[in-house]
């Protein structure tokens, strides 16, 4: 082949190779997107709480580990991250219950022991459903917690449900960003079919918020939740910590943050 062949040839085998991967991506981004997803079967004995079932409006069902609180305390209604899973959280719920507070943690659609298919719009269903579940059964007041993907979640509930408060954990000012961010030479506001837009849903939270992230974060930045948490109405509060990244934030500390956070709600109500 002549150099001028294939100084001509070059380009194009660029592009087709582009466009390969643009649309492997596009394909695989639920894959990508939602890990956590059929990965394993729900485990035969919960690690906390009772087993429970919540029914979504669009016929799905959820499996649930729902730890009962007292009555006259709060209960906490948790939203993981993508690669995640309920039976994960026993330490939060043991936290909680030593408080008397109860705890709910929903396993999406799509993720072990629920059915379906994970989506944008599927998980902020998951959130609504899973909220209308717990508030027909807790006699409190009830605070959405989220964690990175589920952060998204947590804020489309508050939103759209008479929560009483928000706890955010690593969250994002969309997952459109942080893919922008992570793959800046694909055109991610084209491809990216679940954007989460929390920067467009935030201003309508108007309860008492805690932002929640770690200096050293490098899958959800900190310059992102502070972007967020820089729109979102008052009241609000953020506490960062210096010494942890994405998945190692949950410490006794930041548990304990967690609790004050839900107790002082009471100095909120009118």
């Amino acid at each position: 082949m002549s150099t001028t062949r294939y100084l001509l040839i070059l380009p194009l085998m660029a592009v087709i190779a582009y466009l390969a991967i643009v649309a492997l991506v596009y394909f695989s981004q639920r894959a990508l997107l939602y890990p956590g997803a059929g990965a394993t079967p729900a485990a035969e004995h919960a690690a906390w709480g009772e087993s429970v079932r919540v029914k979504t409006p669009d016929g799905e069902m959820l499996l649930g580990l729902y730890s009962q609180g007292d009555s006259d305390k709060p209960c906490v209604l948790l939203f993981f991250g993508n690669g995640d899973r309920v039976d994960n959280y026993a330490f939060l719920a043991q936290a909680l219950a030593a408080r008397g507070i109860g705890l709910l943690a929903i396993s999406y659609r799509g993720y072990p022991g629920s059915t379906g298919s994970p989506s944008e719009q599927g998980l902020l269903t998951d959130g609504m459903a899973a909220f209308d579940w717990l508030s027909a059964r807790c006699r409190s007041e009830i605070v959405v917690l989220g964690r990175s993907l589920g952060t998204g979640v947590a804020v489309n509930t508050a939103a759209e449900r008479p929560v009483a408060g928000v706890i955010l954990v690593s969250p994002y000012l969309s997952v459109l960003s942080v893919a922008q961010r992570h793959y800046p030479y694909l055109p991610a506001q084209l491809l990216l079919k679940d954007p989460f837009r929390s920067d467009l849903r935030i201003g309508k939270v108007r309860q008492p918020k805690l932002f929640l992230h770690g200096r050293l974060d490098d899958s959800i930045p900190l310059s992102s939740g502070q972007a967020l948490y820089e729109i979102a109405p008052e009241p609000k509060q953020m506490l960062i910590y210096d010494g942890a990244g994405h998945n190692d934030i949950f410490t006794d500390s930041m548990v304990d943050d967690v609790i004050r956070f839900v107790e002082a709600l009471a100095e909120y109500r009118p």
